[in-house]
């Protein structure tokens, strides 16, 4: 596993702008901070980008150019385990 500087960590919010997807990416901000880590939070909201990322159900999540959630806003607590295995 490869080690990132946080300031390299790129993260893109995936949806239409619902309340779910304001929610996971409020909620990946808290556990960004709370983790001490910054990154570029991007939202994705053109439905074909989605779509090429393959996922089918909003919010998703992609770090670093991977898929690593799709339909679901988890907990902060989940979402802290789920970014530093990114890391």
């Amino acid at each position: 596993m490869r080690t990132l500087n946080a300031y390299n960590m790129e993260i893109k919010v995936l949806g239409g702008g619902c309340a779910r997807c304001k929610s996971l990416e409020q909620t990946t901000r808290l556990a960004l901070e709370q983790l001490g880590l910054q990154a570029s939070i991007e939202k994705v909201q053109d439905y074909q980008k989605i779509a090429e990322y393959g996922v089918m159900q909003t919010p998703g999540l992609v770090v670093n150019g991977k898929v690593v959630l799709s339909g679901q806003v988890p907990e902060v607590a989940e979402l802290k385990t789920l970014l530093q295995s990114c890391m």
